[in-house]
């Protein structure tokens, strides 16, 4: 697959997990789906200047939205229009990444896609004509890393109790939301503010989110392992409310996406670490 990523390094490195570029031929379905991540993107039409998106039925056309869009973070998917895409490149931030270049707060954002320019000005459709000119990927990389370089807000840094969180969620055997309040400090309410303005959704939402990503490689690397086993493993109920958090996240029962994931061809556009997208 004609795809690259770049991981930048300091000071980058603390808020984007990867950059990712993709080169070849146009997708051969006209609609592809991306999987919720907790995470913010930064989506780059380098072909022209324009992105399609889709309400959830995958039908009804959301926008316009130019060649340069930041999708917030959710917790569902969305439905990415194809074409005209041959070109296209991104950012993949870390949860809570994204906040100190985007001058609102992350959670203004949530379950949106966004025109950079109305973040960033007149600035993003410039760097999305600079990209586009410019002949090598290696270019490509260095041109996006020195503009984030320069925008990224110190004063805009985690707030140490959201790392804390961050760092907890994490955690294969946390039993609750509870559980992270007690280790931050916060009450609750200031909790829910703090991470939904820096991460883009709320505590639970997020845990949700990445409960299901986690559950979702499981999946994909033991494709022979029951439900019940990976609803055992990941801290759900049972088989049936796995299920159920799977459609919610993905529109579609675990069985009905490995069907699908087998039957695909081998090309993923817009994929970036834990963005798992596929034709709609």
């Amino acid at each position: 697959m004609p795809s690259s990523m770049y991981r930048p390094g300091p000071p980058l490195g603390a808020f984007v997990d990867c950059f990712w570029h993709y080169d070849g031929d146009p997708p051969p379905a006209a609609r592809e789906r991306a999987l919720p991540s907790g995470c913010l993107d930064l989506i780059i039409n380098l072909d022209a200047d324009c992105l399609e998106f889709f309400a959830p039925d995958a039908v009804t056309p959301l926008g316009p939205f130019p060649g340069v869009v930041l999708n917030g973070a959710a917790a569902g998917f969305v439905t990415i229009g194809a074409r005209p895409r041959n070109a296209v490149m991104g950012v993949h931030f870390k949860p809570g990444g994204a906040f100190p270049f985007l001058g609102v707060p992350a959670g203004d954002l949530e379950g949106m896609q966004v025109p950079l320019d109305a973040l960033w000005g007149p600035s993003a459709r410039e760097l999305r004509e600079r990209l586009a000119a410019v002949a090598t990927l290696g270019e490509r990389f260095a041109m996006l890393e020195r503009c984030l370089r320069e925008r990224v807000r110190s004063s805009h840094a985690r707030h140490p109790a959201v790392v804390e969180a961050l760092r907890a969620f994490e955690d294969p055997w946390l039993a609750s939301v509870a559980q992270v309040n007690s280790l931050t400090g916060l009450s609750p309410r200031q909790l829910i503010a703090r991470f939904r303005e820096q991460v883009g959704l709320a505590p639970k939402a997020y845990w949700r989110v990445r409960r299901f990503q986690a559950a979702l490689r499981r999946l994909e690397s033991a494709r022979d392992a029951g439900g019940a086993e990976i609803a055992a493993e990941h801290g759900y109920f049972d088989q049936a409310h796995w299920i159920r958090e799977f459609r919610a996240f993905s529109g579609m029962s675990p069985r009905a996406y490995l069907a699908r994931e087998c039957a695909r061809p081998n090309h993923v556009p817009l994929r970036g670490k834990n963005i798992q997208s596929f034709t709609a």
